[in-house]
């Protein structure tokens, strides 16, 4: 299996990596795990994820690491040593940064990895105010790697304070919504999700299911429209399945919230699937996760049932749709976004 650039790059420097209760944040790759352990079998390893399908592979490979999947991170066990690949976002990192900050021993190295473009450039810059010092100590295949020794800067860590609110209207339905950083929509409703909203059937009833449902404003619009339809909302990410979780609170709704690869958790039944689908996998446009899902959604359909998304009008997701369920219509196409509908007959 081909290791990330970030993992090779810490694999050249593997004399950075001896601690006694290192904590690998993030990583992509079970490879390097099982290296760390091979290279230092006395350290006490530690992942932490917010990809749910990252955890649940280094959770099946490496029986001898302990492994935490969440939105926070909360562990008596102080660290010497993090291994920190830099988020999608900055404002991610910020939030992880300070979270993080309370489970380092005094004085600890932290070593920021990830690619240019991703923004690792800033690491030094963002985590000021935790280190004694932060340089950089390596680069090649168009990544970095920098070092940080903590100045044992801890503060209160209140997930809380990091979510970020929002209105929105649709027809007659108000929503607050509520997003952690790094989530999609994180600060304003997108065009996309917009137009799918004003294609979302008048009534619904019956099992709905709201897939890749980031701070849960599908979802969510669905039940406050519709109080006798049973929402479930899933999402590979932690961040976004917290947000999702208190968007309903905060707009006193009902709704069932859950971690799922794909579609690997999500039971049968549903009378309509929903969803914005994510294109994008870290820093690269990626489409596997989208075309399995609608190889496999109809499974999940009741007969009668509709699958509705919205993507972007360059994605050819239609006959994809089409090869599943014999038809797929077209709602609308507007400012480069398309909706697709499809219904099990």
């Amino acid at each position: 299996m081909a290791v990330s650039n970030p993992s090779q790059l810490l694999l050249r420097n593997t004399d950075l990596l001896d601690s006694k209760h290192p904590l690998v944040v993030g990583c992509p790759d079970v490879e390097l795990i099982k290296e760390l352990t091979q290279l230092y079998p006395d350290a006490k390893v530690t992942s932490y994820q917010i990809n749910y399908a990252q955890h649940q592979a280094i959770s099946k490979a490496c029986q001898n690491v302990h492994c935490e999947f969440g939105e926070q991170y909360q562990s008596k066990q102080q660290h010497d040593l993090v291994i920190f690949y830099f988020p999608k976002s900055k404002p991610e990192f910020t939030m992880q940064m300070a979270m993080l900050s309370n489970s380092l021993s005094d004085n600890a190295i932290v070593l920021f990895v990830g690619e240019n473009k991703g923004g690792v450039k800033s690491a030094a810059k963002l985590a000021a105010d935790y280190a004694l010092r932060c340089d950089k100590v390596d680069s090649a295949r168009h990544c970095l790697l920098y070092e940080m020794v903590f100045n044992n800067n801890r503060s209160a860590f209140v997930l809380d304070d990091w979510y970020r609110q929002y209105q929105i209207q649709q027809g007659d339905t108000a929503l607050t919504i509520c997003a952690l950083p790094g989530v999609f929509s994180h600060a304003e409703l997108d065009i996309g999700t917009q137009l799918l909203l004003q294609h979302i059937p008048d009534k619904v009833t019956g099992k709905v299911l709201d897939f890749g449902c980031g701070a849960g404003v599908i979802g969510c619009y669905i039940k406050m429209a519709n109080r006798d339809a049973d929402i479930e909302m899933i999402d590979v990410n932690a961040l976004a399945i917290a947000s999702a979780e208190k968007t309903l609170a905060v707009n006193k709704l009902s709704g069932n919230v859950y971690a799922s690869d794909g579609l690997s958790n999500v039971g049968q039944g549903y009378q309509l699937v929903v969803s914005n689908p994510p294109f994008h996998q870290g820093l690269k446009t990626h489409y596997q996760t989208t075309e399995v899902f609608l190889q496999s959604v109809k499974n999940k359909i009741n007969k009668n049932g509709k699958l509705t998304i919205v993507a972007n009008s360059f994605l050819k997701y239609a006959p994809i749709i089409e090869k599943q369920f014999g038809h797929s219509n077209l709602l609308a196409n507007h400012k480069g976004f398309a909706i697709h509908q499809a219904q099990k007959r």
